[in-house]
């Protein structure tokens, strides 16, 4: 039996560009029925449902601001309500604002958090009674290798978040395990996305692909395999773990010492 998650309920926030489009559109080729929330109908999330829909797969576009209590616990009666079950969830959506740390407000702060860790717990809540009543459940998020692995100037608040992310996946997958519920993260390296493009500039994205052993930023599809790989029914004996998807960016002691081979 093939690696998949054909007829599972998934839904994945931030789904509207980035990563997490990727992540949308791989679980949909892979058979899952995928619910994207965005913070809007219209717009990036409806062309995303919309094109996913035009290739075969399901997809539907939910309005949900991630950072409301509210509004998570409405998203997980909507798609119990419609789907009657929920397989599994990907928590993807997250801002990194670039600033020094004496530059930086405090309301950046403090969006940056709630957008990208404190959402987290917001939108697990709700779907542990539906998953322990089930047995089964997926509980996955976009980590990074910022802040758990690496570092980088004037992204402190991001490094915070992601870091964060993986000291929650660890608690969560102990209080989850006996339930047969995962709880997994994928931290990615660099990934070819418009943000990242922004972030570095076009000259700036090749100097970082020049230190990644693999020579090249990854793709939002490898993101979205590994994801679908922590859903699967395969990955069922996984659980509080977070699995770099880097091109190797990490490994090097020393930055330049793969071009000496």
């Amino acid at each position: 039996m093939g690696i998949n998650i054909k007829g599972k309920v998934a839904i994945v926030t931030g789904a509207s560009r980035g990563i997490g489009e990727g992540i949308a559109r791989v679980f949909a080729s892979e058979g899952a029925k995928v619910i994207c929330a965005s913070r809007s109908l219209t717009g990036d999330g409806e062309k995303v449902t919309d094109s996913i829909k035009d290739q075969g797969g399901h997809a539907e576009n939910y309005k949900a601001d991630i950072r409301l209590e509210e509004d998570c616990n409405k998203l997980v009666e909507h798609v119990l309500k419609k789907y009657g079950r929920i397989d599994i969830i990907c928590h993807n959506a997250g801002i990194y604002p670039d600033y020094p740390i004496e530059e930086m407000p405090l309301e950046t702060w403090d969006d940056t958090i709630n957008t990208n860790l404190r959402s987290c717990f917001l939108l697990t809540k709700p779907c542990i009674p539906v998953m322990r009543k089930q047995k089964s459940g997926r509980i996955l998020f976009t980590s990074s290798i910022t802040g758990p692995n690496v570092a980088q100037a004037t992204l402190a608040a991001y490094s915070a978040s992601k870091g964060g992310i993986n000291g929650f996946i660890k608690a969560a997958s102990l209080e989850l395990a006996k339930d047969g519920i995962t709880v997994n993260a994928v931290s990615p390296g660099n990934i070819a996305t418009e943000s990242v493009k922004a972030l570095y500039g076009e000259e700036g994205a090749k100097e970082v692909a020049r230190v990644i052993p693999a020579g090249e930023l990854g793709d939002t599809d490898d993101i979205g395999y590994a994801m679908v790989f922590l859903a699967s029914d395969q990955a069922k004996f996984i659980t509080g773990q977070a699995l770099v998807v880097d091109g190797g960016q990490i490994l090097p002691e020393d930055p330049n010492s793969f071009f000496r081979n």
